[in-house]
C-alpha cells in the first residue's frame, strides 16, 4: 500500500451534551408587602433535562412552591432569567404563556384543584377543551385517561362523591390527558394517606419511565428518594444536601 492510500485515522466525533429543557440563571423572586421584603428566591441557577426526574426538597417556606411556580409560567420573576427549551420565558407573549402551559406542562396540585361542579370526566376534559379539540376528539383522551388511573367508573360523579385519593388520581388523569413532556407536581402526596399516596407516586413513576420530565415538590423523604435527583433549597437558595441537613 503506498503512502498516499495509507488510510488516515479520523479524530473521534465529539458528543454534544443536550441543551437542557429548563435552565434557571440568577433566578430571584421578592414578594413586596408595605415595607416588607420576602425574598422567596435568591439567585437559584438550575437546570433540568429532557426527561429527569427530580424531587425539589427543603423545610416549609423555603420556596420549594414559587420555584414550582416559575417553572409552571405560573409567575414572574423579579429578575434572573428562564429559558425554557433554548427559548426565553420573558419573551413570550401573555397568551403564548397560557400556550405553553396548556400544551406542554402539566400541574398535579396537593389541594387537587378540581371543579367541584363538573363531573370527573369533564374535569379531566377542561385541558383539551381550552385546547380547542373537538369532542370526537377529546372524549377517547379522556377515557384513556380515567382507564389509566382506575377512575373510568367514577367519570360521572362530581369531585365531591370521591375521597381524596380517588380526587388526586382524577387530578393526575387532568394533568397527563394532554400528553404533556413536563410534569410539575406539588406536594401531590400530601393530603393522602400512605396507600393512595404510594398509588399516586407509582403512576409518576409509570409516566417517567415513558418519558415525562418530572419536577416534585415533597416533605416525604419516602417519595423524594425515587427521584433520579434531589435539589435542595434553604431560604430561596439552592443548597447541597451537607448544607440542607445542617440546616434542618
Amino acid at each position: 500500500m503506498t503512502a498516499e492510500m495509507t488510510p488516515t485515522a479520523s479524530a473521534p466525533a465529539t458528543a454534544v451534551a443536550p441543551a437542557p429543557l429548563i435552565r434557571l440563571t440568577h433566578l430571584t423572586k421578592v414578594f413586596y408587602a408595605e415595607d416588607v421584603e420576602t425574598h422567596a428566591l435568591s439567585e437559584v441557577d438550575l437546570e433540568i433535562h429532557e426527561g429527569e426526574y427530580v424531587a425539589v426538597a427543603g423545610p416549609s417556606g423555603c420556596g420549594k412552591s414559587t420555584l414550582l411556580s416559575m417553572l409552571g409560567l405560573l409567575d414572574t420573576p423579579t429578575s434572573g432569567q428562564y429559558w425554557l427549551r433554548g427559548e426565553p420565558v420573558e419573551a413570550l407573549s401573555f397568551k403564548q404563556r397560557a400556550r405553553v402551559r396548556n400544551r406542554a406542562i402539566g400541574f398535579i396540585f396537593q389541594s387537587f384543584n378540581l371543579i367541584g361542579d363538573l363531573t370527573v370526566a369533564e374535569n379531566v376534559e377542561l385541558p383539551l377543551t381550552y385546547r380547542g379539540l373537538k369532542p370526537a376528539e377529546r372524549r377517547p383522551l379522556v377515557a384513556a385517561a380515567l382507564e389509566r388511573v382506575d377512575m373510568a367508573y367514577r367519570a360521572k360523579h362530581l369531585p365531591g362523591q370521591l375521597s381524596g385519593g380517588q380526587q388526586q388520581r382524577v387530578a393526575v388523569a387532568r394533568a397527563v390527558v394532554g400528553t404533556p413532556s413536563i410534569l410539575l407536581c406539588d406536594e401531590p402526596t400530601g393530603n393522602l394517606d400512605s396507600k393512595n399516596g404510594a398509588m399516586v407516586m407509582d403512576l409518576l413513576q409509570a409516566l417517567h419511565a415513558e418519558g415525562a420530565t418530572i419536577c416534585m415538590v415533597t416533605h416525604d423523604p419516602r417519595y423524594a428518594d425515587r427521584a433520579k435527583r434531589t435539589i435542595h433549597l434553604f431560604d430561596g437558595r439552592v443548597v447541597d444536601g451537607a448544607e440542607a441537613g445542617a440546616c434542618g
